[in-house]
């Protein structure tokens, strides 16, 4: 974790959640799955207005009807509790009845009629000879209110069959308007502005849309009977309006290092005008070079403070203007410029950087091997050892400050690839071995998969040692989850390697373009002259690994 000295924004305690659920009650339409949504009263506390699924909180009475409902053999006291709530929310909300007679017989409208809707629910049912039918209630996701809000809920969506010969009936009081509505078109008129719709409902039906049938979406939930994704969504500004992620989506981890107890402070639009506070003793200026290679542009970094100085780590290409803009985010106090490697979008603004500072910092790194490209070519004034640390001292007015870089060579993208662990505050800066929302280009000679594989190992071993969280790329937002995102990019390169292997057999005389169209069919074509450099490192590590 990140030193709290060097938080951006003074630590809060996030309102304390409350035990809800929710569920989705589905049915098979003529143009596929239908749930059953209802809009909120206009005076409702929480999301008042929006179109949501039926659900409440917990109450300890829902517990207590466990000996009066059914249950599946792998269903948790703790999904029993949460699904019976929902039965009777359902009931109090839309006088839909989740129940069965002693003979297996769906409870029906007659049932529903003798059954006061403010009364002790579960009471009623058992006079009536009724079992809780929460055996066919499935959890399908879990979710926990943003960290911003001042009403904060932890709840379970759960999904279940809509029983036959029901019709809801809104208690007009908190649920109005009920409506069967396919995930797709609950969305769409959400867009015109015409369906309101909270975030986690909004991310559900995105969701929902993948299932043909409603059998489809129970048995997906029957697998493990635990939820198919969990999230505690975060949030930030992106083009003057607030923007929320969940945690697979690429400004997640930036938000979590920045804002970790939920403010809404942080900007994620690029610029390359002014530098971006990621904590207060880490800064990102990035160059004006967007394009396919280099996605938003060239992340340049500042380590450090006013009292210690600061570490420059890849000051991009030999852009003046960038360069100005660094050297001014440092106060002119730049003590070492590190690149992680040479190519032309990293070490080509190393001496001009330096030639701004009065006192000459010295150009750190490893020098460009003889496989590199011509306009790679790069010579640091001296080369960095692996394990090799570059300390930070100052005095500021909380005491004696240090922050400690640690470096790590990591051959594969390029032979003289490096990156460098901030120790005190457990960040890794990855260079291009690891970015966000893409995947680097390994591309041989230079570029070597077998060795980057072997980099991803050792970086993830680092993550854990160190118990680094977060990633900060040379390209795009900060990654968090650090360990768990390598593991799943070393994931991502072994199954795609495994493609580009079935279509060597399948073509075993073909050529590279042939085996592009067929291992990468799932990117676009106008990517394939990019993926087949790396498709050759690929062919490369299989021949090698056949051979060893």
């Amino acid at each position: 974790m990140a030193r709290t000295s060097q938080l951006l924004h003074p630590q809060r305690e996030p309102a304390p959640l409350r035990p809800a659920a929710t569920v989705l009650l589905l049915r098979d339409g003529p143009e596929g799955i239908e749930v059953l949504m209802t809009r909120r009263s206009m005076t409702a506390s929480f999301a008042p207005g929006a179109y949501v699924f039926p659900g409440g909180g917990v109450d300890p009475a829902d517990a207590q009807a466990h000996p009066l409902s059914t249950r599946r053999p792998k269903q948790s006291d703790l999904h029993l509790t949460q699904a019976i709530a929902t039965i009777r929310e359902s009931f109090e909300e839309l006088g839909i009845l989740f129940a069965r007679h002693a003979d297996g017989r769906w409870a029906d409208n007659s049932d529903i009629a003798q059954i006061d809707r403010k009364a002790a629910f579960a009471v009623q049912c058992q006079a009536r000879g009724l079992t809780l039918a929460a055996d066919q209630v499935f959890v399908l996701a879990h979710w926990i209110t943003d960290r911003d809000l001042p009403r904060r809920f932890d709840v379970p969506f759960l999904v279940a069959r809509m029983p036959e010969g029901q019709t809801p009936v809104a208690d007009e009081s908190e649920q109005f308007e009920p409506v069967w509505v396919r995930p797709v078109d609950a969305l769409t008129r959400h867009e015109a502005g015409d369906f309101y719709i909270i975030f986690p409902t909004i991310r559900t039906l995105e969701r929902l849309k993948a299932f043909a049938k409603v059998d489809d979406v129970l048995q997906a939930c029957a697998v493990n009977d635990e939820p198919l994704w969990t999230s505690c969504p975060r949030a930030g500004w992106l083009a003057g309006n607030e923007a929320r992620y969940m945690e697979h989506e690429a400004p997640f981890g930036e938000l979590a290092l920045v804002t970790p107890d939920g403010q809404i402070h942080h900007h994620l639009d690029w610029q390359t005008d002014q530098a971006v506070a990621l904590l207060k003793n880490v800064q990102r200026l990035t160059a004006p070079n967007p394009g396919v290679m280099t996605g938003p542009g060239t992340n340049s970094y500042l380590v450090g403070d006013p009292n210690t100085g600061y570490i420059a780590i890849d000051p991009g290409p030999a852009d003046d203007d960038h360069l100005q803009r660094l050297w001014r985010a440092a106060g002119g106090q730049i003590k070492a410029i590190v690149c992680t490697h040479s190519h032309a979008d990293h070490s080509p603004g190393a001496a001009p950087l330096q030639a701004l500072c009065n006192h000459k910092p010295p150009i750190l790194g490893l020098a460009s091997r003889p496989t590199a490209r011509a306009n790679s070519r790069f010579t640091p004034e001296r080369e960095l050892a692996d394990g090799e640390k570059l300390v930070l001292h100052g005095t500021g007015a909380d005491g004696e400050i240090t922050h400690t870089l640690r470096v790590v060579h990591t051959p594969g993208h390029a032979a003289n690839h490096l990156c460098l662990v901030l120790e005190e505050d457990g960040l890794l800066f990855s260079g291009d071995h690891v970015l966000n929302g893409s995947t680097t280009v390994i591309d041989p000679p230079d570029g070597h998969m077998g060795d980057y594989l072997d980099s991803l190992d050792n970086l993830a071993a680092a993550c854990e040692a160190g118990g680094i969280e977060f990633i900060l790329p040379a390209h795009g937002h900060v990654l968090g989850f650090a360990h768990q995102a390598i593991t799943q990019l070393k994931a991502h390169r072994l199954k795609r390697e495994a493609k580009i292997a079935a279509a060597m057999q399948a073509l075993p005389q073909g050529s590279l373009q042939e085996w592009v169209e067929k291992a990468y069919d799932d990117v676009p074509p106008r990517l394939w002259p990019v993926a087949a450099r790396s498709l050759q490192a690929h062919v490369d590590h299989i021949r090698e690994q056949a051979l060893s």
